[in-house]
């Protein structure tokens, strides 16, 4: 994608924000406008703005706290736009949804031109100097996470120190996909799709008051019993998945390892993006999935499991609403839904 691609159709008014280099603290280790682009995808690898391009100083001009959300359902080129932006901002951050994109992955690519694949990496990545922040919000599916960080660090982009997963995010279990794909065959009557990601068994686990947080894994002692708790109220709900001690043991096993890997990874970021507010560090938030998705405002009942829309920002970040200032809404030349749900516009008859 070039800047080329984009076309800004409001005429928002605001004052650029000069830029800092960035630095943080991890206490853990030591008036609103809207703005309407059009992306479409292109030749790897993106072009960055120059002072001479026209569209720079519109860009630069961005609110302290910027968004960017999908309009319609989902493969809008969202990852493609942020790679671009993230050059004008400090930090980059994701506030819900997990590593559930119902199209092959969100692909972007590095200065040779190679396509990189992520789905819980914010795609800031690929930007030296940006921080990328996993919020509260998102659902986390650590042995995809640990993929997604050793394809980076092979195809040399370094993710040590430059990415942070909050300890309040809601921990995805393989179990959590196992229980997506049998709730599935038990809805399939009703043409009910899910992507089989295990995102909304492990929101329901949340909601339920007997998830496991990213921040649990600094408690290796309370963890199985925790996970205990999980798994056989798992077994209870499907007849046909089966739990016993041997299964928790690789679990917490499983999960001990984990914990050691990322022990610096994890972070109050509620504490680090507020911070980063206070000394006016610039900071890009990125949504999955999008807004007819949206658990309220989109096609109920088939929705995702959080709220990809503005209103997901605050709580998914756990900052405060006066802050956030431009969004930038990603639409597309002609519309495509994954899985099931109404589609006015689809296009019947045989492939």
């Amino acid at each position: 994608m070039s800047i080329s691609s984009l076309r800004f159709d409001s005429h928002a008014i605001c004052t650029p924000q000069p830029q800092h280099p960035f630095t943080f603290h991890n206490p853990f280790c030591s008036t609103r406008n809207t703005v309407v682009c059009a992306a479409k995808p292109v030749a790897p690898p993106p072009t960055k703005l120059t002072a001479a391009d026209p569209l720079a100083s519109r860009i630069q001009s961005l609110s302290q706290v910027s968004g960017v959300l999908g309009c319609q359902w989902g493969e809008e080129g969202k990852g493609k736009l942020v790679d671009i932006l993230a050059n004008h901002f400090e930090i980059v951050a994701r506030f819900q949804g997990g590593a559930n994109a119902g199209h092959p992955k969100k692909r972007i690519y590095n200065a040779e031109g190679k396509n990189l694949a992520l789905h819980l990496v914010p795609s800031g990545i690929l930007n030296e100097d940006t921080l990328c922040v996993i919020g509260n919000g998102v659902a986390v599916h650590l042995p995809e996470l640990c993929e997604e960080i050793d394809n980076l660090e092979s195809n040399g982009v370094s993710c040590k120190g430059r990415i942070l997963i909050s300890d309040r995010a809601h921990l995805l279990f393989n179990f959590h996909q196992t229980m997506d794909i049998l709730r599935e065959d038990e809805l399939s009557k009703y043409l009910f799709r899910t992507t089989k990601r295990g995102t909304g068994p492990c929101y329901s686990s949340k909601v339920n008051c007997n998830g496991i947080r990213v921040g649990d894994l600094r408690y290796m002692d309370t963890l199985p019993q925790k996970l205990d708790l999980l798994l056989s109220d798992a077994a209870s709900r499907f007849k046909n998945y089966t739990y016993g001690p041997d299964v928790l043991r690789k679990e917490v096993e499983k999960y001990k390892r984990y914990a050691e890997r990322l022990e610096l990874y994890i972070a109050d970021t509620v504490h680090v993006l507020n911070e980063a507010i206070a000394q006016k560090k610039k900071i890009l938030v990125e949504a999955g999935q999008s807004t007819m998705l949206d658990m309220d405002f989109g096609t109920y009942p088939f929705v995702t499991s959080s709220s990809p829309s503005a209103g997901g920002i605050c709580t998914g970040l756990g900052i405060g609403p006066r802050i956030v200032g431009d969004l930038v809404g990603v639409v597309k030349a002609y519309t495509t839904r994954v899985d099931s749900g109404p589609f006015p516009t689809e296009i019947l008859g045989p492939e």
